[in-house]
């Protein structure tokens, strides 16, 4: 969870802002094996995992809003697909919690899935028309595997940006549970002769 105030509305608002410029401007640049990394839902991905669902449902919105003014797509389509994705990676670490190495690729590899699936829907019910072919199934694994490759570092560095106005630590520890049988071990039993 987040703490909301002008500052941290102030620092979502630049990750946001800076997460679209580095995708239009750098990332989208480079192709490798017919495909290119689209940070865009590892951001908003990270963010609901880190903030929460309600955070994240409303940073995947804007960015999504912010995404479509700045490329001139079709009003409100990222915002739908990033608002879901947003609020997907939230609500799995509110009701999940899970932690170890593989979350980052795992939470990776569902908003990749979950964003080109709902582009996908969004664009067949709006009746955009485009070419399927078998293709596309190589370039949907390609897609990916190159995300889960970025996830780490993506979900690091979001993370560190945002570890500032986080209410909670993003990782949580494990506490042992205390013994609450007097003193003595569960192992252990009272001898009956005294």
């Amino acid at each position: 969870m987040i703490t909301v105030n002008a500052k941290s509305l102030a620092r979502l608002a630049a990750v946001a802002i800076g997460t679209v410029l580095i995708q239009t401007s750098v990332v989208s640049r480079f192709e490798l094996v017919g495909s290119n990394v689209d940070i865009t839902p590892l951001v908003v991905a990270a963010i609901g995992f880190y903030c929460g669902a309600l955070p994240g449902a409303s940073f995947g919105f804007a960015l999504g809003i912010f995404a479509d003014l700045m490329l001139g797509g079709t009003l409100g389509v990222s915002s739908l697909v990033f608002l879901t994705v947003g609020y997907s990676a939230g609500r799995l670490r509110d009701l999940r919690d899970p932690q170890g190495p593989f979350v980052a690729p795992a939470v990776a590899a569902g908003a990749t899935l979950a964003s080109l699936a709902g582009f996908g829907l969004v664009s067949f019910v709006l009746g955009i028309d485009s070419s399927v072919s078998t293709m596309l199934i190589w370039v949907v694994l390609a897609s990916v595997v190159l995300n889960v490759v970025a996830a780490i570092p993506t979900f690091a560095l979001v993370r560190r940006l945002i570890f500032p106005i986080l209410f909670d630590d993003p990782r949580p520890r494990r506490r042992r549970r205390a013994y609450t049988t007097g003193g003595l071990s569960p192992l252990k039993r009272p001898d009956a002769s005294a």
